[in-house]
Formats: C-alpha cells, sequence, structure tokens
C-alpha cells in the first residue's frame, strides 16, 4: 500500500508540474549548446582549428554554421519558440555532430578513446532529450503556447 501512495505522489507531483518541468528541461536540454556557442565564440580560431583537426572542408564556414545552429538552437528551446522544430533540429544537429567529431572507435585504447566515448554517451542523451521535447512541445510557459 505505501508503494502506490508513493507512486501516486510522484505520478500527482509529475502531472501538476508538468509546464515548470518542461521549461526546466528545455532550459537543461538548452544549456549544453549554450555553453558551446560561447566556448566557440569566445575562441574562434580555437574552434576553427578543431574544425581543422577533424579535416573538415571550410573549418571556418563549419565554426560560424556551428555557432550560429546552437545559438538558433539555445534559444528556440530556451524561450519555447518553433519548439518542435527546434527538438528536430537538435536531433539532427547532434547526430551530424557525432558521425562527424565523435567517432571514439577510431581512438587508440585510453584517455582519448573514453573522452570521446563519454561525448557519444552524452550526444546519444542529448537526441532522447530533443526527442521527448518534441513529443511533449514547449509546454505553458513559451512563446509557442503564447500564440
Amino acid at each position: 500500500m505505501k508503494s502506490n501512495s508513493v507512486s501516486l505522489a510522484v505520478d500527482g507531483f509529475a502531472t501538476g508540474s508538468a509546464d515548470s518541468l518542461i521549461l526546466i528541461g528545455r532550459v537543461l536540454l538548452a544549456w549544453v549548446f549554450v555553453g558551446s556557442a560561447y566556448g566557440a565564440i569566445s575562441d574562434f580560431s580555437g574552434s576553427v582549428g578543431y574544425f581543422r583537426s577533424l579535416h573538415l572542408p571550410a573549418p571556418e564556414l563549419f565554426t560560424m554554421t556551428n555557432i550560429a545552429l546552437e545559438v538558433l538552437i539555445s534559444v528556440g528551446l530556451i524561450l519555447g519558440v518553433g519548439t518542435r522544430y527546434c527538438a528536430i533540429l537538435t536531433f539532427v544537429f547532434v547526430v551530424a555532430a557525432t558521425a562527424v567529431a565523435h567517432r571514439y572507435w577510431e581512438y587508440p585504447a585510453g584517455a582519448q578513446q573514453i573522452g570521446q566515448y563519454n561525448h557519444f554517451l552524452k550526444n546519444i542523451s542529448i537526441m532522447g532529450g530533443a526527442m521527448l521535447i518534441f513529443v511533449t512541445g514547449a509546454g505553458r510557459f513559451s512563446f509557442d503556447r503564447a500564440s
């Protein structure tokens, strides 16, 4: 009986706080892109060097595109503007980033491979969060809901 009352309390909290929790989830999901965009802007040459190390053509263009997409994703998710489209963009962006930059199996066993594997796993989690936002939508606290 006790576990049932705990389950009911948890379900009640989740249901009663859904819009606030969705907002918090959107902000937390976006935060990785806020930090990444800030890092790329503040060390543009380092970001270009990273893309160059991946042997990508036009690393400056990749850096600028990366920053633009990360800013768009961040703003869209945090404010809840075009949220489902931002969720799709997030998913596709992270799939591409993972395929280009986090192929951990290409690294020798050791710290580099473990680091890339952790990035790979993080990106899979971000893709899961993007799917959840796509399904739930922005929630009440968003510009999507206001319109």
